[in-house]
């Protein structure tokens, strides 16, 4: 744990909110003792619902680092991490990660992540966003060719 890089996170939310970029959110991603992603909530000046702190710093540092798995790599973020972006980092296998505000402070501002929580914990059958299958038979296919894919890159 090291609170240079959290200091590092916040000052990012600072600066990026004030120059309009979105909201109070920043995030860097570290390897060793070197920040190799630095990220900031850019969601409406990119108009871009996914541009989230924590995606945004992982996606840097996948691309300086040039591969998708950060498992000796350790994120420090600003605030808590909504479910998409606990999700993200969980599929890029970072070691760990800190945080600085909570949800429940985010929530006090309108950064609301409890319906998300809600609705992902409810059978599909109940949840607001009705999701349905269509076409899984064509859409196998896919997969059988992807698992006897001799060359493929697992992740």
């Amino acid at each position: 744990m090291n609170e240079q890089f959290m200091r590092e996170a916040i000052r990012l939310s600072v600066a990026m909110m004030r120059r309009g970029k979105g909201g109070p959110f920043g995030a860097v991603v570290v390897c060793g003792d070197r920040v190799v992603g630095h990220g900031w909530n850019a969601v409406t000046s990119r108009n871009d619902p996914t541009a989230h702190a924590e995606v945004m710093a992982i996606r840097q540092a996948c691309r300086n680092l040039n591969r998708f798995h950060l498992e000796d790599c350790e994120i420090y973020t600003s605030c808590e991490p909504c479910p998409m972006c606990l999700a993200a980092m969980y599929w890029a296998r970072l070691r760990k990660g800190y945080y600085a505000n909570t949800r429940k402070d985010a929530a006090r501002i309108g950064f609301n992540d409890a319906l998300i929580y809600q609705e992902v914990a409810r059978p599909k059958s109940k949840r607001k966003l009705r999701m349905a299958p269509l076409l899984r038979d064509e859409a196998l296919k896919a997969f059988a060719e992807w698992e006897s894919k001799a060359d493929k890159l697992r992740y």
